[in-house]
């Protein structure tokens, strides 16, 4: 083969300019540390840099962002549930005073003012919130969970209950012991009040606290009681117990005279609904015929059976709770649409049908924390306040008010009958009418203290719902722990295996880029010796 210059000059540049692209390539990789700087460089790195970034990029979602807002959140709701804890504690401590037999009416409503108090705040703390989320109200959690304003509503209500929810009150008697004072009252020659021992009795009445209070009242309350006779069925079948329609619900005023319990005592066939007490007293013989499982077979309910409970509220005060938290339930709008709330739907029918689950509907909000890794982040009002502490808390009170009537009837008797010698005109009168104030004044301070104690025992329910609540909630906080400590190596693994696959070895690149440097210089040398001489010069 014949070599001529021209062969020799195009075979030097060529040489040349191939370690030029080494230098270029070695000195690219070091101003960058990076092995490509483009795809086509080694597409096996590439594709495998693109993976391990895409991997870098979610851990570091899932660590730096989604796991941490899941700790934020779950630290608010400890810090929430640790004040409900400590204020059912000092509601303890509260309701053990006022169980003492020795306490008169001043100390009793000292610790009633105190427990209204505590009442409060177990509710505000409910309402508390992160970054503007309320983390006790579920899906809803632009909504607190109770009225921070008064507020016009108009909501139809469905309460779900058991015969358990049928509790017992003792009613005491008084007559015309109410308000009595030397103004009204001279007992040389009245005939009333006209009361004694004899007349003083104290009597159980049948009674379902319904969540509410200031229902609306008797032409649109719509108050009605069914019972699920079939469960399997969709809606499941009920049949209706207690309703104006039926002909054995009555509304009566807690104003009214004579009072609801009186009512409900001379008419033991019906219910009695007191709308603004939220009150259903039921009379002996519905209550034997209808609802006490116990009678031998004649009540249609057995112990599971499940008990609807349906009735209109459109008044809210500051501090009540919002329905649409814990019921089944319909908000009609000023302008006639409604809106339902958790309502469940069966799709295995067509069209699906709406009706009223017995258990509602769970809204659980989750965090993606991780590959496939998801944890629940909130817990309910539900799971940890109960309606029933306000409405044991207002019963407390309406016994305090009953007391505070015959305290103050039975001291206006004493200093009466401190006034009068004995054997004086009206002397027996006035020792018969403080008889039968002091027995009434004993059987409504009974009553009162098994009232603490009741709390007592409903007090305890709810510490023992807080502390699952704490103890579920502290134990996702454990879980979020161990996965972020697991995410924090992962993301440590994959930035070692992304830094091996992209990363230069700078001291090799170095020395590469010395000895490449080295072979281009000679190159040029080389070739510009080579280059000097021509054919003219053997010419």
């Amino acid at each position: 083969m014949r070599m001529t210059n021209k062969i020799m000059q195009n075979n030097s540049l060529y040489n040349i300019n191939n370690n030029k692209a080494l230098v270029d390539k070695l000195s690219t990789q070091m101003s960058t540390n990076k092995k490509i700087t483009r795809p086509s460089d080694d597409p096996v790195i590439a594709v495998r840099a693109l993976r391990l970034r895409s991997d870098v990029s979610q851990i570091t979602q899932y660590h730096e962002k989604n796991a941490e807002d899941a700790k934020s959140w779950l630290k608010v709701t400890a810090d929430a549930l640790d004040t409900t804890t400590e204020v059912l504690r000092k509601m303890t401590e509260q309701a053990t005073r006022g169980a003492e037999d020795d306490l008169g009416y001043d100390n009793l409503e000292i610790i009633v003012t105190q427990l209204k108090s505590l009442r409060d705040e177990y509710y505000s703390t409910g309402n508390v919130d992160f970054a503007g989320r309320y983390v006790f109200t579920g899906f809803r959690t632009n909504s607190s969970l109770t009225y921070t304003e008064d507020a016009k509503e108009d909501f139809k209500i469905w309460e779900k209950v058991d015969v358990s929810a049928i509790d017992t009150l003792n009613y005491t008697t008084i007559g015309n012991l109410k308000g009595i004072s030397k103004e009204n009252y001279d007992p040389v020659t009245a005939t009333t009040p006209g009361e004694n021992e004899n007349t003083i009795e104290s009597t159980d009445i049948h009674r379902i606290m319904l969540a509410y209070d200031d229902l609306k009242t008797a032409n649109g309350a719509n108050l009605s009681i069914d019972y699920v006779t079939n469960a399997a069925t969709v809606p499941p079948t009920t049949a209706n117990l207690v309703s104006a329609a039926a002909g054995n619900l009555m509304y009566v005023s807690s104003t009214a005279n004579p009072n609801p319990y009186e009512v409900v005592k001379q008419n033991p066939t019906q219910a009695v609904l007191v709308p603004e007490t939220g009150e259903l007293l039921i009379g002996e013989t519905l209550y034997n015929s209808t609802f006490n499982v116990n009678n031998g077979g004649g009540s249609p309910l057995t112990t599971d059976s499940q008990i609807r409970i349906s009735y209109e509220k459109d008044t809210w005060k500051k501090g009540d709770m919002r329905p649409q938290h814990y019921f089944e339930c319909t908000k009609t709008n000023d302008d006639g649409t409604t809106v339902n709330y958790n309502w469940s739907k069966d799709e295995t029918v067509n069209p699906p049908v709406d009706y009223i689950s017995m258990n509602g509907e769970k809204q659980f909000m989750e965090y993606d924390v991780g590959y496939n890794q998801s944890i629940r982040v909130n817990t309910e009002a539900k799971e940890v306040f109960s309606m029933n502490m306000d409405r044991v808390i207002d019963d407390l009170e309406n016994a305090l008010a009953k007391l505070k009537e015959i305290d103050t009837a039975r001291t206006n008797l004493k200093l009466m009958k401190d006034e009068i010698e004995e054997g004086a005109p009206g002397y027996e009168n006035i020792v018969a009418t403080y008889a039968a104030a002091d027995k009434a004044y004993t059987y409504i301070r009974d009553n009162m203290q098994k009232k603490f104690e009741h709390l007592i025992s409903q007090v305890s329910d709810f510490q023992s719902d807080a502390n699952v609540a704490v103890t579920d909630n502290g134990t996702r906080s454990d879980r979020l722990d161990l996965i972020m400590n697991r995410l924090t190596t992962q993301k440590t693994t994959f930035k070692t295996l992304q830094s091996a696959n992209e990363d230069i070895d700078v001291t090799e690149v170095m020395v590469q880029l010395t000895s490449m440097d080295n072979t281009y210089n000679s190159a040029l040398m080389a070739t510009s010796k080579i280059l000097q001489n021509s054919l003219m010069n053997y010419i």
